[in-house]
Parts: structure tokens; C-alpha cells; sequence
């Protein structure tokens, strides 16, 4: 493709199939050397989730009605995924959920400067491999300055809350588009793709989004 595709990504970082699906999607676009130009946009899978959040094995059990073995098996699912995509899920009994809305504004910041999908895989890597609590904002700072973001600088962001009206309109503007799960995928602004489609089914996407785009 002269023109590299646009991909609009929608995601939460407490969301597992969110980084199992990027890095299948990824795979993809290296295996069909696809030019591509990703854009990440945020979503929250709680937004209502008090600040002291929930643990993850319950809220799931409540959410979703599943059974503790249930349970269990999408966690080793899960970590097989993971392990042959190269990401490292830590499921642990203590792993929290927690609302995302702080989580966004950093990324948003992030993405000022050209670094949104770098400190999107550092939360992900944080959250489910460290176990790190990222309703600290001190955290999600100290995460931003791992990467060599301005740690201070991150934290001043979330202090003041200062690009909270941007992530709470963009929020509303994916919403509004009929997103209501996570990951969801936009090619070229118009073609739909949601949930983790492994590797396979999105290089067949790709292919067929390459044909099209050679037919115009």
C-alpha cells in the first residue's frame, strides 16, 4: 500500500485481550508488510469502579456470572497467549481492577509527545506483569519516567487534571461510534474489527483490505 493504513485502536490497559490482540495484530503487519499508522483512543472498562477498585477474580465472577474455574482456565488462556506473543501475564489472587480515567489522561500526555504506544505497553507490562497499582497516579508518573518521559511533569498532569475534558470527550466520542468492548480495531476509518482475532484472521484482514485498497 502507497498510503499506509490507519488503524484506530480503542482500549483499556486493565483489559488482557486488549495486548493480546495488539501483539497478534502486530505479528500480522510484520508477517504482510503492511505501512501502517496506528492511533490508540481510550475506553473505560469500568468507569463507575471506586477508587479503592475490586479484586479482578471477583469483579469477573460478578460481571460475567463465570465460576472460579472458569475462572481459572481464561487466566491459563490467557498466560499461554501471552507466552507465545512474548507478553508476560502474573495473574495473581490480589490482581485489581481499577478505573482507567487517570490512566488515559497520562497517555493522552504521552501522546503530545510522540510516545502513547510506548507508555501503553509500559502500563500493560505494569499492570499485569508487575502487579503495580495504576490508580496511583504516583505510579502511572513513575511509569511514565521509566520510559524517559518528564516523571514531574506527568505527575503535575494528573494533579491538576488538566486533560481531563479532552479523554472524557474522546471517551464519549467512541462510544457514541457504537464501541462498547474492547479491543476494537477501525481500518481506514471504516472497516470494524472487534475482540482478539488471532494472528491468522488478521493477516486474512489485512490481505483483504490490501486487495480493496488495490481496487479503488
Amino acid at each position: 500500500m502507497a498510503t499506509p493504513l490507519l488503524i484506530d485502536i480503542v482500549s483499556d490497559v486493565m483489559c488482557p485481550w486488549c495486548i493480546i490482540g495488539y501483539r497478534q495484530l502486530a505479528l500480522a503487519l510484520e508477517a504482510t508488510a503492511t505501512a501502517h499508522e496506528i492511533h490508540w483512543h481510550p475506553f473505560e472498562l469500568n468507569p463507575n469502579m471506586p477508587q479503592e477498585g475490586q479484586n479482578v477474580r471477583e469483579h469477573i465472577m460478578e460481571k460475567y456470572g463465570s465460576t472460579a474455574e472458569q475462572s481459572d482456565q481464561s487466566r491459563q488462556q490467557m498466560t499461554r497467549l501471552g507466552a507465545e506473543l512474548g507478553f508476560d501475564f502474573k495473574f495473581t489472587d490480589d490482581l485489581r481492577m481499577h478505573n482507567t480515567f487517570n490512566t488515559h489522561q497520562v497517555l493522552h500526555w504521552a501522546g503530545e509527545q510522540g510516545r502513547k504506544s510506548d507508555l501503553k505497553m509500559a502500563l500493560f507490562t505494569a499492570h499485569f506483569t508487575d502487579g503495580r497499582d495504576l490508580s496511583d497516579i504516583a505510579v502511572l508518573a513513575d511509569v511514565a519516567g521509566e520510559i524517559g518521559l518528564d516523571r514531574d511533569e506527568a505527575l503535575t498532569v494528573l494533579q491538576d487534571q488538566r486533560l481531563a475534558p479532552k479523554v472524557r470527550e474522546e471517551l464519549n466520542f467512541w462510544t457514541q461510534q457504537g464501541i462498547s468492548g474492547v479491543p476494537s480495531a477501525v481500518f481506514n476509518r471504516q472497516h470494524l474489527v472487534t475482540g482478539a482475532q488471532g494472528v491468522d484472521n488478521y493477516k486474512n484482514i489485512l490481505q483483504q483490505l490490501a486487495a480493496h485498497h488495490g481496487e479503488d
